[in-house]
């Protein structure tokens, strides 16, 4: 077993629970002991850092000096979360405000990772690979990574931050097919859908309407924002627009567990908006 400090984030205690479960169990048939951060706190997004830029980098400084202490590097489910935190590292590293830097002396001894990321090494691939026990033949799926994760690179390093490939691979992995798409890193939208839902619901109809061109039939993300966007709204995007959209959105974590064909799978998938279980059904897979 690894030991590595989990940020968890806001979203992972509530709406967001069945990701929590489904990572929990993922990382652990992985080999991955997850430590949650003790005494963590919010790291301000979505709105800290458009009010008082200090603030919202001091949110993300405490729990960094936190997991420093802890000695082990940090893995981060969600794509805000894992921004901020990439953002205020390098503030904290360069210097850039040195009352900051005093409040909350951060060496950089220890690397911040997106989960995603994490989990989709050469390594990690190679004993999903060998844990996989049904494969997810019939599943058709576009990776939709979000517009957080991978940019801006000089923040996230991400070598691909424009066409990221880490999912797709993953998707192959377990046995689906990875349809490529152009809207892999576009917006969904995010915190918008709670005062301008028009816009959101502009954007996502996007999302799923290139998704149905390219025949897909389901979408696979990586981020709590993403999926609530995609999952939670789409009835009454459907409705706005006059169109009838059933689109399954899966958390990759849910898909590494179905192909380890780990049954409590199921239960949690039915805590998702659009249910996935027909789809799963019409391609043998439960």
């Amino acid at each position: 077993m690894v030991d590595v400090t989990l940020y968890p984030g806001c979203s992972l205690e509530g709406t967001a629970q069945d990701y929590r479960d489904s990572l929990e169990i993922a990382c652990s048939r992985l080999g991955v002991n997850l430590i949650e951060l003790e005494n963590w706190i919010c790291c301000g997004a979505t709105a800290a850092h458009s009010l008082d830029e200090f603030l919202a980098l001091e949110f993300p400084a405490r729990n960094l000096v936190l997991a420093e202490k802890r000695g082990l590097d940090v893995v981060v489910p969600c794509a805000l979360c894992f921004n901020r935190l990439k953002t205020t590292e390098k503030h904290l590293l360069k210097n850039t405000h040195p009352e900051l830097t005093k409040k909350y002396p951060f060496k950089g001894t220890i690397k911040i990772h997106d989960l995603l990321a994490y989990l989709t090494t050469p390594d990690m691939l190679k004993g999903i690979s060998s844990l996989v026990k049904k494969p997810l033949e019939g599943l058709k799926l576009v990776s939709y990574y979000g517009c957080m994760v991978n940019r801006p690179p000089r923040i996230t390093d991400a070598q691909n931050h424009e066409n990221p490939t880490q999912m797709d691979r993953l998707v192959e992995t377990l046995g689906a097919t990875a349809i490529d798409w152009p809207f892999k890193t576009d917006c969904c939208g995010a915190s918008h859908v709670v005062a301008r839902p028009d816009l959101v619901f502009v954007l996502v109809k996007k999302l799923y309407d290139r998704a149905i061109a390219q025949e897909a039939n389901g979408i696979v993300v990586s981020c709590q924002m993403c999926h609530a966007n995609l999952d939670m709204y789409q009835d009454q995007i459907s409705e706005y627009f006059g169109e009838r959209y059933h689109i399954p959105v899966f958390y990759f974590t849910e898909l590494i567990n179905l192909a380890f064909g780990d049954e409590r799978q199921i239960g949690w998938l039915s805590r998702h908006v659009v249910d996935p279980l027909p789809t799963l059904r019409e391609c043998g897979l439960i």
